[in-house]
């Protein structure tokens, strides 16, 4: 985790004394639910409860014996047995370091996977906001980088919502993917510690029973997962590009908000350049990158080996809290977006009405122009235009071929911007519930 791109409230679930935390909760339920079992006294059970919950575990302890156990799990459990006393003997009875491991990395996720939903909220509202602000604002439309047909602002954030909704449902489908429990002992046979302890802990750490576990929870859940912080990473990498493109001084029909004493370049004083925006879409690249290694680590050795284990540790703090980061960067970059409808209204003019070109083609079909010959009439019209020669409807109107099927009147309104939103409401009533 780079302190540049990371929030507190992330940076914590992935912190050492968290993880901690959580697999003394593990091992601490464990140890309630064997003591209900009679498997272990309830006496012992009550004192792993109140001396580890009272405890602050010693990073520093757990590293020194980590550096002669070489196990991460066996020095934590040695350390809890230095605070805990002769009862930590009861702890971790029939359970294999995974049974803590997995669970506690699935409960990191649930939580890394509850804050991005709010993210995702969030962002959502701020481009609610800013799309019913511009609902009505024209700009054009583009296919290929090209002027197209117009459209508004409005829909153009009325997309970015629609796509971020869908994050959030498919992140919302991944925190359910990854919210399982494994308590199951060596190979996953619950020979040594009985399925009713996993069911106990399990519905504790607030997560489901894995159905089977080879003694590590199956590696497809964190696929899906970390492909959801993917594709969301890739929605976030659209808009920023999309907001980067309309602040390029040729366009300037949006821009970042520039703030009192902020600097564009370290030579020249006149920049205002898109940085938040391309700082997305490098976290976005980081994001996806994380999503190859989470789909290698499904093919493990027979009941498993660690070759995933050294990729989580990395890619579980990087990729949740780099999303994090870049969803609340996002937000903001809407929130404040400097939008000029003037200049959309330049750009839409700026090729004297050529956007309107298909208006023209479908009114000659209606009065039975062939569709070949309507285009080849409207396009030898268009590409005179193109080339500056004069404007679109000056050329159709003084085209003859053309005047014999419409009238100045019947051209006029095929040059009518409003045609072009009639539909909005609609559209809006679809994407927010509302119009």
């Amino acid at each position: 985790m780079i302190p540049r791109y990371t929030r507190p409230e992330m940076a914590v679930i992935w912190s050492a004394e968290t993880r901690f935390r959580i697999w003394f909760e593990i091992e601490a339920h464990a140890a309630d639910a064997m003591a209900e079992l009679g498997m272990i006294p309830k006496d012992a059970a009550r004192k792993i409860w109140t001396k580890g919950k009272a405890a602050k575990f010693d990073h520093a302890r757990i590293e020194e014996i980590e550096r002669e156990v070489k196990h991460d799990v066996v020095a934590f459990l040695t350390h809890l047995a230095e605070l805990v006393g002769p009862e930590a003997r009861f702890v971790h009875q029939g359970m294999t370091s995974s049974d803590v491991l997995d669970t506690c990395l699935n409960v990191q996720l649930v939580r890394a996977a509850d804050l991005l939903i709010a993210d995702l909220e969030k962002l959502n509202a701020a481009i609610e906001r800013r799309a019913f602000e511009h609902k009505y604002t024209p700009t054009i439309g583009r296919s290929h980088g090209i002027h197209a047909e117009p459209t508004t602002f409005g829909l153009k954030l009325a997309v970015a919502y629609a796509e971020f909704t869908r994050s959030k449902e498919r992140v919302a489908a991944a925190r359910h993917e990854v919210a399982t429990c494994a308590i199951s002992g060596a190979v996953g046979t619950f020979a040594q510690v009985d399925p009713r302890v996993e069911a106990h802990v399990a519905k504790q750490m607030g997560l489901r029973v894995e159905p089977i576990s080879t003694q590590i929870i199956p590696r497809d859940r964190h696929a899906m997962y970390f492909a959801t912080l993917g594709v969301v990473a890739a929605s976030i990498e659209r808009l920023a590009t999309e907001i980067r493109h309309l602040q390029r001084t040729e366009i300037l029909e949006a821009e970042e908000y520039f703030s009192p004493g902020q600097k564009g370049s370290s030579a020249m004083p006149h920049k205002r350049n898109p940085v938040l925006s391309e700082n997305l879409v490098g976290l976005a690249r980081m994001v996806r990158a994380y999503v190859t290694p989470a789909m290698e680590d499904v093919a493990l050795w027979h009941e498993r080996d660690i070759s995933h284990s050294s990729v989580e540790r990395m890619i579980g703090p990087d990729a949740t809290v780099t999303l994090d980061f870049a969803l609340a960067r996002l937000a903001g970059i809407i929130d404040k977006l400097i939008v000029y409808p003037d200049n959309m209204r330049e750009n839409l003019d700026r090729l004297g009405g050529l956007v309107h070109s298909q208006r023209v083609l479908l009114a000659l079909t209606q009065k039975g122009v062939t569709r070949e010959d309507a285009y080849r009439l409207v396009q030898r019209n268009a590409m005179k235009a193109w080339a500056g020669a004069g404007d679109f409807f000056t050329l159709l109107a003084a085209d003859k071929d053309v005047r014999k099927h419409l009238s100045e009147a019947e051209l006029k309104s095929s040059f009518d911007l409003d045609f072009h939103f009639a539909h909005i409401d609609t559209i809006f009533r679809r994407v927010f519930g509302r119009a």
